[in-house]
């Protein structure tokens, strides 16, 4: 990277701005400028408009993924034997996938090392859930992460400070340059901070819908090629399904309502919808683990380990390793957090479930304050959604759609009002579509 730091910044910007292609050294200039301070913000800026305006190949991506990953430590788990796979979703309502699917991959033996955001925007974030365990540590050293997925197979946490600093930094700049939508740096962003977190293998739940970012299946399919190919070109195996995200997965949205839908899952109760999705995924984790020789028997080694118990012995040893507190996994009503009244919203007509709008349901949750809209500020675990009623269901009138937990009744009320005009009813029943679409490799 020495001869790329003395590139000057103009000089890049201005073959970007141009449409021409950077080779690495300028790529690896512009990253580590945003690191060492030797380009100005607005440079960072400029360079960053002049992507999100030309954009950049696969090579260039590849490129500015590896970069990005370089600028901060990668985690080395060389030391554990287990094979280690990590999961990551490009973000839904009630998409809980996480909390249940990582101790159930651990529990067949391969390590899950995974790092994760908080919720943004509408979309819920897998640590602000997590925190609604008592004691629940999401801020570790890079020590004691290294140290969690060696004890348990499995590590729960947030990003580190070492892991791929660059990305914050850009991300930053792009929130407030208009340039988070562009898919390279979407990709450059996921990918160096899975690729930083020490993995051997990768599978994306790449989401498209009214709920997703990725509002087409073209968008989403296009997303996950990009992220696969980086991935594959990185020497780390690479796997994406693109899945359905036009009704929240399950019937909980909040952060506690959540933790206890995934205690359910483990359970071997976990809802239909949200389970095809977990197991699609499951699948695709042990297959690049090595762990199973095809579909049918990872399926047969997740059905096993939530039968047996040892997926949800396995949560309750996560819970515990990162200071919660282990009681939550068996009594989750009694230790999560709960709000101060429910409300049920029912229905006052008869109908089959048409649809149920994941962005108002998100919409509502946010309005109760299960989420942020900026990064300041605080998320009230308590409140959300259960028994949220799924597409195809037949509805009698005075029928529960959804019990509304809210700790100000103000909020109730609104929440009430945005639900019910995302729940559509109608005469016939709908057509089922299916939840997984496509398999990217």
């Amino acid at each position: 990277m020495s001869n790329a730091a003395v590139i000057p910044p103009p000089h890049i910007i201005a073959r970007k701005r141009d449409g021409l292609k950077l080779n690495a050294a300028e790529i690896e200039a512009f990253v580590r400028g945003s690191t060492d301070g030797s380009w100005a913000d607005y440079q960072l800026s400029a360079m960053l408009m002049a992507i999100y305006l030309r954009g950049l190949d696969t090579e260039e991506t590849v490129a500015l993924t590896r970069a990005m990953m370089n600028s901060g430590i990668v985690a080395d788990l060389s030391a554990i034997p287990a094979r280690k796979v990590d999961k990551h979703s490009t973000g839904g309502v009630g998409d809980k996938i996480s909390l249940h699917l990582a101790p159930m991959i651990a529990a067949c033996g391969v390590a899950v090392p995974m790092i994760s955001g908080r919720g943004l925007g509408h979309t819920g974030g897998t640590l602000d859930k997590l925190e609604s365990i008592p004691g629940f540590r999401i801020v570790v050293s890079l020590a004691d992460y290294r140290a969690l997925v060696a004890r348990t197979g499995c590590a729960l946490i947030g990003q580190t400070p070492e892991l791929a600093p660059a990305d914050k930094k850009l991300y930053a700049l792009r929130d407030v340059t208009a340039t988070v939508a562009c898919r390279p740096l979407i990709c450059a962003s996921i990918m160096s901070k899975k690729l930083a977190e020490g993995i051997d293998a990768l599978v994306l739940d790449v989401k498209f819908g009214g709920g997703a970012f990725m509002k087409t299946e073209a968008e989403a399919r296009e997303l996950a090629g990009m992220m696969v190919a980086i991935g594959n070109a990185m020497g780390k195996p690479t796997r994406a399904l693109l899945t359905r995200m036009d009704e929240p997965l399950g019937h909980a949205v909040g952060n506690a309502v959540e933790i206890a839908e995934s205690i359910d899952c483990l359970r071997g109760a976990g809802p239909a919808d949200l389970m095809e999705v977990t197991l699609a995924l499951g699948v695709e984790m042990l297959l690049l683990a090595g762990a199973a020789r095809d579909e049918a028997g990872a399926r047969a080694k997740l059905a096993a380990v939530i039968a047996d118990g040892s997926a949800l012995a396995k949560f309750r040893e996560i819970v515990e390793a990162q200071g919660g507190d282990p009681r939550t996994v068996d009594q989750p009503e009694a230790r999560l957090p709960a709000a101060r009244f429910q409300r049920e919203l029912r229905a006052s007509q008869a109908g089959y479930v048409q649809s149920v709008a994941a962005l108002d349901v998100a919409l509502a949750a946010l309005g109760l304050g299960a989420g942020r809209t900026r990064a300041e500020d605080s998320v009230d675990h308590a409140v959300g959604f259960t028994r949220l009623v799924k597409t195809g269901t037949l509805i009698r009138s005075g029928d529960t759609l959804a019990i509304i937990h809210a700790n100000d009744e103000a909020k109730a009320e609104a929440a009430e009002a945005t639900l019910r005009s995302a729940i559509v009813l109608g005469e016939t029943p709908p057509e089922r579509l299916p939840l997984v679409t496509d398999r990217v490799t």
